[in-house]
């Protein structure tokens, strides 16, 4: 296999608790499924929200299904200094210490604590792919994207599971950098 992963652009998006879901959009509320996404299980959702945050508003920000354990807002580092938020980079699911926001519903407002990140960049592999391409779990490569603007992302960190599709995630700010638009492959160089 060659050491090539499609290159997918993570715009701003919302994870939630179903507590969270609730107060949202109403008691007993399932979130409803507008795509699929190419992670298994995974999925845009109809429903949207509002970030309110010291400085100013987001409206309309989706939410990514399904149900999850902990509360989460993933952001580029454009859309925290709209907000006024000190967002830091970090891997998806590591939001001790990081600044709350306000979600705002149409049947209710929660106010997170913490939970607000700019979503380090990073590589879905299965064990399989992983093995083929020689990384592991936590390994940080670099990934060369040959686009209309090349350049190599450095600080990439692996993340191998059986349910991962492969996939590449940066977010909007990276992908406008990268003029990363449409397929996008990016080569692992370690």
């Amino acid at each position: 296999m060659e050491n090539k992963v499609l290159v997918e652009t993570s715009a701003r998006h919302v994870h939630l608790t179903q507590e969270h879901i609730e107060i949202l959009f109403g008691k007993g509320h399932q979130l409803t499924v507008k795509k699929m996404l190419s992670q298994p299980g995974q999925f845009a959702c109809e429903e949207r929200v509002d970030l309110v945050g010291p400085k100013k508003s987001i409206a309309g920000v989706s939410i990514l299904g399904p149900a999850r354990p902990a509360s989460q807002v993933e952001v580029s580092l454009t859309d925290a200094r709209t907000l006024g938020v000190s967002a830091p980079v970090r891997e998806s699911g590591s939001i001790d210490g990081t600044p709350g926001i306000k979600l705002v519903g149409p049947c209710g407002e929660v106010e997170l604590n913490e939970g607000v990140i700019a979503a380090k960049r990073h590589i879905h592999l299965t064990p399989a792919d992983a093995e083929a391409m020689g990384v592991s779990d936590k390994q940080i490569v670099k990934v060369k994207l040959d686009t209309a603007r090349p350049l190599i992302f450095d600080d990439v960190v692996v993340r191998v599971h059986a349910n991962f599709a492969a996939a590449m995630h940066i977010d909007t700010d990276e992908s406008n950098a990268a003029c990363a638009f449409g397929a996008v492959y990016g080569e692992i160089v370690k």
